[in-house]
């Protein structure tokens, strides 16, 4: 008879996730379109959980510094999740930050902001999941973070972890987008198409902004420096106009116009772009776009703001994929 109700259970039943780090919520919303039901999420910075909340109205929502957060908080308001899904800050170990520590291991270990991490799977840990997804920068899984982060994961519980490495535009999304997914299951994924989803098909039936129209998000952009405009009528498709020092030294390009036919480069919070055909940047809506969220999600807070939540988001087609990856092994478990 149990056997029966658990098979009832995976079959009929809505399988939950708790999002930690959940930020605007990109993460969240391939598992909503997964058919997940959205247990609980997590982050510390209200502003985004305005976000959150607007587009989950039926997920509880947690304002809290994970480090100050114990496991029986969210048992005693949600119970057990079958999903746990997390996106601890990766400025710690993205090549893109010029004060990236030095050795790998202090990046995990010393620097505070690196060890959510850390506190990531303590959580994971003690609530139990079917599967945990954690994402973050490639980076987190060289050889010795590796190796760390196998042995903290082994120490709560789960002996089996899988570095997983996905492109974004490999699963429709229209922007190019290299991350790891660290998780308890292989990520098995075919890629869905072979064609690459290019920018002037993901923004070019979007109304002008200054015109009357009905676009969250699309009526305004972030305007140029008088000096900027002065250049940017000699910007060919894929220059940029200004640099900024990652962590190697090297400038990194900013202000790029992209090419029409091709997909985007890498949306980042602090990255802004040129449109392809007009003397303007992007909207926040097609920078939006480009990261594959749909029109219908509206993104709140103040305009810098509203950028940083579409960039330092998983982009939802990805995040549906590796929902429907990771529904398929729970139920075929």
């Amino acid at each position: 008879m149990e056997t029966f109700k658990g098979f009832f259970y995976l079959f009929f039943c809505m399988l939950s996730v708790c999002d930690l780090f959940c930020g605007a919520g990109g993460f969240s919303l391939g598992f909503k379109q997964a058919d997940f039901e959205g247990l609980l999420a997590v982050d510390n910075f209200p502003p985004v959980l305005d976000t959150y909340s607007f587009n989950f109205p039926g997920t509880p929502v947690l304002v809290r510094d994970v480090r100050e957060l114990h496991s029986f908080e969210i048992l005693d308001r949600v119970g057990f999740p079958d999903v746990v899904i997390a996106s601890p800050p990766c400025e710690p170990f993205s090549a893109a930050n010029k004060k990236r520590m030095k050795r790998p291991l202090d990046r995990l270990y010393v620097d505070e902001v690196g060890g959510l991490v850390l506190e990531a799977v303590r959580l994971i840990g003690d609530l139990e999941p079917k599967v945990f997804v954690l994402e973050n920068v490639v980076p987190l899984a060289s050889p010795k973070l590796k190796e760390a982060l196998k042995k903290e994961f082994s120490r709560v519980g789960f002996s089996d972890v899988y570095f997983n490495v996905l492109y974004a535009e490999n699963f429709g999304t229209p922007s190019r987008r290299m991350r790891l997914f660290i998780s308890n299951i292989r990520l098995n994924i075919k890629t869905l198409t072979r064609k690459l989803v290019t920018v002037v098909e993901a923004i070019d039936d979007l109304p002008d902004p200054e015109s009357l129209h009905a676009v969250p998000n699309h009526d305004f952009w972030e305007p140029l420096k008088a000096y900027k405009k002065k250049k940017k009528y000699n910007i060919r498709w894929g220059e940029g106009l200004t640099f900024f020092q990652g962590a190697s030294g090297k400038g990194l390009r900013n202000w790029i116009r992209l090419h029409p036919f091709k997909p985007a480069l890498t949306v980042l919070g602090k990255s802004r772009f040129i449109h392809p055909f007009w003397n303007r940047p992007l909207t926040v809506r097609e920078h939006g776009r480009l990261m594959g969220f749909p029109d219908d999600f509206v993104f709140f807070g103040g305009r810098g703001l509203q950028f940083d939540q579409v960039g330092e988001a998983v982009p939802p087609p990805l995040a549906r994929v590796i929902a429907e990856c990771v529904k398929s092994c729970i139920k075929n478990s």
